[in-house]
């Protein structure tokens, strides 16, 4: 069982074409994971996402996560340990706090169509670090493209909405960037075999930087 969490404002719809990649290319069963991104506190998200882990009775447990969707699927590996064994791997994630979501919410505009979810998790610089015991790869996206740039005023390599910086994790097994921006990821057919390969492998194919 592979889960896609989606990111802000998201769906899984984005997330079409990668899953259709990851399932003709490697045979992974995919299916997507919602939840309110503005309004559903972070714990009714987590036993929600239990709940559909455990209805499933699958008997191996991979989980990809979007940008807000890595947030959501480290606090729930956080959280919850008996769980069937498996890889993680996320995508874009502002692991380290969010420099967009920082200057988006100077604005009353910005607050209001966050919520609470992104205000507990993205604005601080966090200091998280991985110790699930399952591997857990990064892919950070190094082209510019994106409407947070507006917001974070960036002078460093980023993917038009989080940093490659912001998308570190003490403790993950392999960390890759890659020529694409934050919603390309879903359509590049690169991070669907990046994702493929570590999933698999427990690695990526490039070598970190």
């Amino acid at each position: 069982m592979l889960i896609f969490i989606h990111g802000l404002w998201m769906s899984g719809a984005e997330s079409r074409w990668l899953r259709r990649r990851l399932e003709s290319r490697f045979g992974f069963k995919t299916t997507t994971f919602g939840y309110r991104t503005v309004s559903e506190p972070l714990d009714a998200v987590l036993d929600r996402l239990m709940q559909t882990i455990e209805t499933a009775r699958a008997d191996r447990l991979h989980v990809i996560g979007h940008s807000l969707g890595g947030i959501i699927g480290y606090r729930f590996f956080e959280r919850f340990h008996d769980l069937p064994p498996g890889r993680v791997v996320f995508l874009g994630s502002p692991l380290c706090g969010s420099q967009a979501a920082r200057g988006f919410q100077r604005f009353d505009i910005g607050r209001r169509m966050t919520g609470p979810l992104v205000t507990q998790e993205l604005l601080g610089q966090a200091e998280r670090r991985w110790t699930a015991p399952r591997e857990l790869g990064l892919i950070a996206g190094t082209r510019p493209m994106g409407l947070g740039r507006l917001f974070a005023g960036f002078n460093e390599p980023n993917d038009g909405t989080v940093a490659v910086r912001e998308t570190r994790l003490e403790g993950a097994t392999d960390h890759v960037s890659l020529p694409v921006s934050h919603l390309g990821m879903m359509l590049s057919a690169r991070v669907a075999e990046e994702c493929g390969g570590f999933l698999r492998e427990g690695r990526f194919s490039l070598a970190a930087p």
